[in-house]
């Protein structure tokens, strides 16, 4: 049976805009200190590496939260979930402006932040599967994570100007405002489900949380795609979180680093209303991912070699334009070879691909940075490498049944 016979709800689209408000906040307050590294250094008489701590935390606090914050968006559904993730942004996001000018509690504000993100970025396939029909739920997800990219364009490229007219204080406070509005819209318009449900019975049967856990991971798709997401969200992760430092020994300045940075994320978001899109109405998953990936290799080759400003800027949309797209299709695509295991816990597992490789790259790309002039260019070429070889395992993957049965 077709799943156009099945009601869809406006107000899907109110519920959707509410949760990306949420997760732009909860990004934006990951990011932050990206593009200021050096100022930040400077302000709290630390290293550049004490800085980029203040967003691998993130990455860390995630792989210990992820599975249980799953396990609520599965059991009680998302609304409470990302209540939970959108109140704790707030809060601490709050005191990190309050108490902005000590780096432990500032650190410590970050840890509270970094709680609440898999409450939230977890959610973003259970807000689709919930509201929206099966041939809608790439484009729901391509919005939700466009969403991610949204807050980190905006601190990557709002933070410098902000600190240079107002501080670094006035800076975080003003962040912490936005914070609590965010959770503010979203408790008043989030709500768990629609009257009647968006598609046949079955498509929205779930296995329980852990049993889905299982069997998702026996799944030889799904273990291609967990490689494929860490590769690709761990380049993502040191990429931005670095940018200013993989930048600086070419003679860029902060407020040009961080429109490198915006910029990419810029094509993040026009690839994520893009591509997703024609995935959907092509009902069509794993080609998309292999345009998405191979058109990311140049975009990053760019990044790593370009010394004029303009084709540096011409390689940061490219990258982001396909790399960051390939992210809501992967996302749809894990949920649909995952099926009956839970969207939370599905969307979970790739994520922390991401934030386990971007541990890793982040401290290798500071380790192995030239000790003469700080050039990262080596590391560079090394992720260069791995984002081929992503290429080649997604080569690989099958296309969903779960389309061609709808």
């Amino acid at each position: 049976m077709s799943t156009t016979a099945f009601r869809v709800y406006p107000n899907r689209w109110s519920i959707l805009l509410a949760f990306m408000f949420a997760v732009a906040v909860n990004q934006l307050a990951w990011i932050t200190f990206a593009p200021i590294t050096g100022a930040a250094a400077a302000f709290y008489g630390v290293s550049d590496l004490s800085i980029g701590l203040l967003s691998l935390s993130f990455m860390a606090v995630y792989l210990v939260v992820s599975i249980p914050a799953s396990w609520v968006i599965d059991t009680f559904g998302f609304r409470v979930a990302v209540g939970v993730g959108a109140i704790l942004t707030a809060v601490f996001g709050l005191m990190r402006g309050l108490l902005a000018e000590s780096y432990t509690w500032v650190f410590v504000a970050q840890i509270g932040i970094a709680i609440g993100q898999p409450f939230i970025l977890n959610a973003v396939t259970k807000v689709a599967a919930r509201w929206f029909a099966l041939e809608e739920r790439a484009t729901a997800s391509g919005l939700g994570t466009l969403a991610m990219y949204l807050g980190i364009v905006l601190g990557l490229a709002c933070t410098p100007f902000l600190v240079l007219h107002l501080g670094i204080r006035s800076m975080l406070l003003l962040y912490g405002i936005v914070a609590i509005a965010a959770a503010l819209v979203f408790l008043a318009l989030a709500r768990e489900r629609p009257p009647t449900p968006p598609c046949p019975p079955g498509q929205d049967d779930r296995a329980l949380v852990f049993d889905g856990l299982r069997q998702v991971l026996r799944k030889r798709d799904f273990l291609l795609l967990m490689a494929v997401f860490f590769i690709g969200l761990g380049i993502f992760n040191g990429v931005t979180t670095w940018i200013e430092d993989i930048l600086r020994p070419r003679g860029f300045s902060i407020v040009q680093a961080g429109v490198v940075g915006g910029l990419m994320v810029a094509g993040g978001i026009v690839g994520a209303l893009v591509l997703p899109t024609l995935s959907d109405r092509q009902r069509r998953r794993v080609p998309f991912i292999l345009v998405a990936l191979a058109g990311a290799i140049p975009g990053l080759l760019g990044i790593t070699f370009a010394t004029s400003y303009a084709l540096l800027l011409a390689s940061a949309f490219c990258l982001g334009f396909f790399l960051l797209s390939a992210g809501p299709i992967g996302f749809q695509y894990g949920a649909e070879i995952g099926h009956p295991t839970p969207e939370g816990t599905s969307n979970g597992l790739l994520l922390m691909m991401g934030q386990v490789s971007g541990i890793a790259f982040i401290l290798a790309m500071d380790a192995f940075k030239s000790p003469i002039n700080g050039s990262m260019t080596a590391a560079l070429l090394v992720l260069s490498a791995l984002l081929v070889l992503s290429l080649i395992l997604a080569t690989r993957l099958q296309e969903s049944t779960l389309l061609t049965r709808s």
